[in-house]
């Protein structure tokens, strides 16, 4: 796809190749830039050294975002020491230095918290299919068809209100036209087993995992693989296996009932097994693992397993603009909610992996033209919902945004939007990593709030629990949140209180972290009973005196949004950490 003189010239001012109200670097100065210009074309904008015949491009957790959207990195990003300031938990300045990214560049845009107000006022929107889908043509285009794959790395079908309408439906329909030709899961099993094998078969590409097992020993199938655990796709003339790695901590992450009967699991040994099962028998020329553990477990992975050329990360919603190489595997990660298209070329000699090159290209979808056959997908999609979506609930004051290790605004209005309705002493909202994010003066939308609420289980528990009880929980989640071991960390962030502070040392012992607890103002009472409420976990599975009301939680947060009608949610977080002066801090846990 070519890009007119017009429609360059507005991307090149956004970003900053050539002179701007804001200065800029002006690549393109004087006639010789002039001329360029005018003859550039989209290959410019993307900027990729071909390298090879085979083409390998990349996408993850999308979470259902078919539209574009404003998407803010976290300002805290926080783990044990020894990985603080790696690949994976690296964010704000620390990032900018580890990647050398510009102030005011369209990188620090989409890949850190810093200037997001103003940057999302210069460069716009990310993401939406079809600003992805002219970028995925035009390198088909460059490299032929029959030498690019589109893989996916799963948290794909679930996240927004028309996935969960059409019991992601609509989602598959937006694979299907991107062209994707292989995925792995995760929230995708929150569908059931039977919807996801009704998906699977709507889906024109193949779904993969050598490591989801039947474990119903009153089944034929007992400890057989519930899907293909590979597939072999001839690339640009090299023949390529792919092994599936999809969430191996599914059935403690999500509740059980979605996949009872089948087992997740890491299953590094099989893994290996299939890895030599691709060389020494099917002879393939290179080993790619479409992974959704998250990006620091796919590290330690690549110390456990050998014999794999690249995996293609997900589940952590990094983004990466450079390779992680451990003992020779290229790891790479391509961010989430569609902001990325991962480019790989791969260059083959002797049957082997000779060099490859790799670069995330950015969906400024404000920049970028829409694909018309894209936007007609999207739009019929959410036509049958339109008027309960595009109803306005009221307005933001500040930032509302989703993703930090301990506190996001996003939730903290969902903790009052419980808490007001339900009058509990403390709410708990998971710690998930997906949703949207509102710019100061944003009206909020009905589909605003399924973008940060949309799940296949939304009730709102509200129950009696034990301070001590409560106090326990707490620590246990921080021990798995901050675990040294990457493999013992489940990819989440603490899950968010309202009604509640405390302060916490990440490097204390496990169980002695957590300081200074609070609850309504009040040091924590191990022996009282306090009344709870909590959705999108299995917390009211300890609790007593059940409310028989559980309301869906997009449904109060609504209705709290229409009676407040403006939002002003305080930045300030909720919790102090006591060992780290910053939110992100680089190696060594320095600020």
């Amino acid at each position: 796809m070519d890009i007119n003189r017009r429609d360059f010239l507005q991307i090149a001012m956004a970003l900053g190749l050539i002179g701007t109200v804001g200065g800029g670097t002006n690549l393109f100065a004087g006639e010789a830039g002039k001329a360029k210009i005018k003859n550039l074309t989209f290959t410019d904008i993307v900027d990729f050294e071909a390298k090879g015949k085979a083409t390998l491009l990349h996408i993850c957790d999308l979470h259902a975002h078919i539209k574009p959207l404003y998407w803010r990195e976290p300002s805290t990003l926080i783990s044990a020491k020894n990985l603080v300031g790696t690949p994976g938990f690296i964010c704000g300045e620390s990032f900018e230095k580890y990647y050398d990214i510009k102030a005011g560049s369209v990188d620090q845009y989409f890949d850190t918290y810093n200037n997001f107000e103003a940057l999302a006022k210069k460069f716009g929107k990310m993401g939406g299919i079809a600003h992805m889908k002219p970028i995925i043509d035009h390198v088909k285009k460059e490299r032929g068809d029959k030498n690019v794959l589109l893989l996916d790395s799963g948290d794909t079908w679930q996240g927004t209100a028309v996935a969960l309408k059409t019991d992601g439906a609509a989602i598959v329909d937006a694979q299907n036209y991107l062209g994707v030709d292989v995925m792995v899961g995760h929230w995708e099993f929150t569908y059931g087993k039977e919807r996801v094998m009704e998906l699977i078969e709507k889906l024109n590409g193949e779904f993969i995992s050598q490591n989801v097992i039947d474990n119903d020993p009153f089944s034929d199938e007992f400890e057989e693989l519930i899907f293909p655990p590979y597939t072999i796709k001839e690339v640009g003339g090299a023949k390529i296996g792919i092994i599936g790695q999809s969430f191996p901590f599914t059935s403690t992450a999500n509740p059980k009932r979605f996949t009872e009967g089948w087992s997740f699991a890491l299953r590094h040994e099989s893994l290996q097994a299939y890895v030599n099962e691709l060389r020494k028998e099917k002879k393939v020329d290179c080993v790619v693992v479409l992974s959704h553990d998250g990006f620091s477990v796919d590290q330690e992975l690549a110390k456990k397993v050998t014999g794999v050329d690249f995996i293609l990360s997900g589940h952590t919603h990094d983004p990466s603009p450079k390779p992680i190489v451990v003992n020779d595997t290229v790891i790479l990660i391509a961010g989430s909610h569609g902001k990325y298209v991962g480019r790989l070329d791969i260059e083959f000699k002797d049957k082997k992996v000779a060099g490859y090159n790799f670069k995330l290209m950015p969906v400024a979808s404000n920049l970028i033209p829409a694909d018309k056959a894209g936007e007609k997908l999207v739009a019929d999609a959410y036509k049958p919902f339109d008027k309960e979506l595009n109803e306005v609930l009221g307005t933001t004051k500040g930032l509302l945004y989703k993703r930090d290790t301990f506190y996001s605004t996003f939730d903290a209005l969902i903790g009052q939007a419980i808490q007001d309705k339900v009058k509990s002493d403390i709410v708990f909202t998971p710690g998930y990593r997906w949703g949207t994010t509102l710019i100061p003066g944003d009206k909020i939308l009905k589909d605003n709030v399924y973008e940060m609420t949309a799940i296949t289980y939304p009730e709102v528990y509200t129950f009696d629990l034990k301070g001590s009880v409560i106090a326990k929980l707490m620590e246990d989640i921080a021990d798995n949140v901050f675990n040294e071991n990457p493999l013992l960390q489940q990819g989440g962030d603490m899950s968010r209180l309202t009604g509640a502070s405390y302060s916490i040392k990440i490097a204390a012992k496990s169980g002695k972290r957590i300081s200074d607890f609070m609850i309504g103002g009040k040091p924590i009472d191990l022996k009282k009973t306090y009344r709870v409420s909590s959705w999108g976990g299995n917390l009211q599975s300890a609790g007593e005196n059940l409310d028989k009301e559980t309301p869906a939680v997009y449904e109060v947060v609504s209705d709290y949004i229409r009676k407040q009608k403006v939002i002003d949610i305080s930045m300030k977080s909720n919790v102090k950490v006591l060992d780290y002066d910053c939110g992100c801090p680089s190696k060594g846990a320095k600020c």
